[in-house]
């Protein structure tokens, strides 16, 4: 894992590709450049059969420099790093801080890669790759580039953790039809990755995750929600949704967001949502919210029978289960 730091001083978990991953996609580009430098060169071969031996000479050159080292470097700036080859690879060429590359990186890794790669037959390249501690080459490092792993092994996969018990169908009233993909998919892959970032990083991010989630649904952030807990309700709604459409109004996901209040939870009918400005903030039934935990009724009732525990030691166990999960600020 590459600490990498953007301007906004955000540690960013990336993986470099290493040699074998870069070598492989490196052979495939090659291999796609040298095809189109043979192909048109026997066009231009026929071409310019009629010219002298100094017009085909630079034509030559022209032909050398447009495709074996014009070619990459267009490539790699409109697709924003992903040549063929590192499509195939599952890579891309990023700047040191996270962010898409540009015309001036690709140009500088173009010109140094005909030295370190096409001049010296890669060697230049494989042995700056081992001895960089994130595989980087002498055009990354003149370019401030590297090249990062997009696919991770399923391995490493995680799941979207839950929104709090209290929280679900809060935020059934949100217009979630204007935030764009690439939001939703920096707020999931925040929430499957919270638990390993720092704490005082986690919540940074959180706070400007939940600042974006807002301005795209038009609503104000609840006042008293922890912004990672916003994120995972307002994620938690959307699976809602997406189950209702494809199993039915009746029916969630695997039957883990219900579509139907439960009773004494007040807040999740047809009422105001929290944050939509419209009537006072509703306060759950700590009863009807954890039914497992077997949380006394408001008043300090006693716990489940036979359970030997007050209601206070019991709300404070199931508080501390809910903190646990990853929702409460740092301290």
């Amino acid at each position: 894992m590459s600490a990498l730091v953007t301007g906004d001083a955000v540690v960013l978990g990336l993986r470099p590709a290493r040699l074998p991953s870069r070598a492989l996609a490196l052979v495939i580009d090659l291999a796609v450049v040298w095809a189109a430098y043979i192909l048109v060169s026997l066009v231009m071969l026929f071409a310019t059969a009629s010219l002298d031996a100094a017009a085909q000479a630079a034509t030559t050159v022209a032909l050398f420099v447009l495709v074996l080292v014009g070619g990459p470097i267009a490539v790699e700036t409109l697709s924003h790093g992903r040549s063929l080859g590192k499509l195939a690879c599952g890579l891309r060429v990023v700047r040191d801080d996270g962010g898409p590359i540009r015309f001036r990186h690709a140009l500088v890794r173009g010109a140094m890669g005909v030295i370190e790669i096409l001049l010296t037959f890669g060697v230049v390249a494989c042995i700056a790759s081992l001895v960089s501690e994130r595989g980087r080459r002498i055009g990354d490092v003149f370019a401030g580039t590297l090249v990062v792993r997009e696919r991770v092994s399923s391995g490493w996969a995680a799941a979207v953790p839950p929104p709090p018990p209290w929280l679900v169908g809060r935020f059934a009233g949100l217009d979630l039809s204007r935030v764009p993909d690439g939001l939703w998919l920096a707020v999931r892959q925040y929430l499957m990755r919270m638990r390993q970032l720092d704490p005082q990083v986690s919540w940074t991010m959180a706070v400007r995750l939940a600042e974006d989630m807002a301005a795209s649904t038009g609503t104000p952030l609840p006042d008293g929600v922890p912004p990672a807990a916003y994120l995972a309700g307002v994620v938690g709604e959307r699976q809602a949704r997406d189950a209702r459409r494809a199993f039915g109004a009746g029916r969630a996901a695997g039957g883990t967001v219900p579509a139907v209040a439960p009773p004494g939870f007040v807040g999740l009918g047809p009422g105001p949502v929290w944050g939509s400005g419209a009537g006072p903030r509703p306060t759950p039934d700590p009863a009807a919210v954890f039914p497992s935990a077997g949380l006394p009724a408001p008043g300090g009732a006693a716990g489940p029978a036979g359970s030997g525990e007050t209601g206070v030691e019991v709300a404070n166990s199931a508080e501390s289960r809910v903190r646990s999960t990853g929702f409460a600020p740092p301290a």
